[in-house]
C-alpha cells in the first residue's frame, strides 16, 4: 500500500498554471529523491502536498484524501516539512523553535541534540544569533520533533558551507538508518543522492517525464532532465 500516491495532479499560483500533470508514488520507509532542473515544479509539488496552494487529481496521504485539508492538519496527519530557506522562528531558542511544534515519540529535545550536537550547545540562544548551517540544523530538528511518518527535504543543503552539507547529509543518512521514516528529498547533489535515495521521480516542466530506481538513473536521463 502506499503511503502517498499523486496521480495526475494539477496545481496554479492563481490564474498561471504550475503542474501540468504530476505522477509520484512512494512506500512507507522509502526515501525518494525529487528531481528536475529549477523552476520544473519541485517546491511547488511540496506546496501541494503540504497543502499551501490549490491543487486538482489525486493527492492521498496514508489513505487520507489532503485535498480537503488545511496545512495544519496535513502535519497532524505526519507529514513534516524542512523548508526552503530554513525559516526558524528568529527570537526564539533553540529549545523553543524544537518545543513550539512538538509531539510525542521517538524524536525529542535529548534525541535531537544527540544528532545534532551544536544545537544542545546553543539551546538557550536566540534562533537569529545561529549561523546558516545551524539554522538548517535547527529547521530539521524541528520538522523531526513532529514525529512524521513522511519528512520533506526541500533544498536543505542549498548555499551552505561544504563540511556543513556534510553534517546534514550524515543526518540524513541516520535518520534513514535509525528511524524509517518515509523521505523526500529535493537536492542538486546527485552524487549524495545516489547514496541515500531508494528511487527517483523527475519533473520537467511541470510533469512527471521519468521514474525509477536511483540505480537505473543512468547518465543520459541525467543530462537530459537535470544537467545544467
Amino acid at each position: 500500500m502506499s503511503l502517498l500516491r499523486l496521480a495526475n495532479l494539477t496545481a496554479a499560483y492563481g490564474p498561471v498554471p504550475a503542474l501540468f500533470g504530476v505522477d509520484l508514488e512512494m512506500a512507507s520507509g522509502e526515501v525518494l529523491a525529487l528531481m528536475g532542473r529549477n523552476g520544473m515544479g519541485k517546491s511547488t509539488t511540496v506546496k501541494t502536498i503540504c497543502r499551501m496552494i490549490p491543487s486538482a487529481g489525486e493527492l492521498s496521504f496514508n489513505d487520507n484524501d489532503l485535498h480537503s485539508l488545511q496545512s495544519h492538519q496535513v502535519a497532524r496527519l505526519g507529514i513534516g516539512l524542512v523548508p526552503e530557506g530554513r525559516r526558524c522562528f528568529r527570537d526564539l531558542t533553540v529549545r523553543e523553535n524544537l518545543t513550539a511544534a512538538a509531539r510525542s515519540g521517538q524524536w525529542t529535545v535529548k534525541t535531537v541534540g544527540d544528532l545534532f550536537p551544536r544545537l544542545e550547545e546553543r539551546a538557550g540562544q536566540r534562533a537569529a544569533s545561529l549561523s546558516g548551517g545551524e539554522q538548517q540544523m535547527l529547521a530539521i530538528g524541528r520538522a523531526l520533533m513532529t514525529n512524521p511518518k513522511l519528512l520533506i527535504f526541500d533544498e536543505a543543503t542549498e548555499g551552505l558551507a561544504p563540511i556543513v552539507r556534510q553534517e546534514i547529509w550524515a543526518a540524513i543518512t541516520r535518520i534513514k538508518k535509525d528511524t524509517g521514516v518515509s523521505i523526500i528529498l529535493i537536492d542538486k547533489s546527485l552524487k549524495e543522492l545516489r547514496q541515500v535515495a531508494d528511487r527517483a521521480v523527475i519533473l520537467a516542466r511541470g510533469k512527471t517525464v521519468w521514474a525509477g530506481s536511483m540505480h537505473d538513473l543512468n547518465a543520459e536521463t541525467s543530462a537530459q532532465y537535470i544537467g545544467v
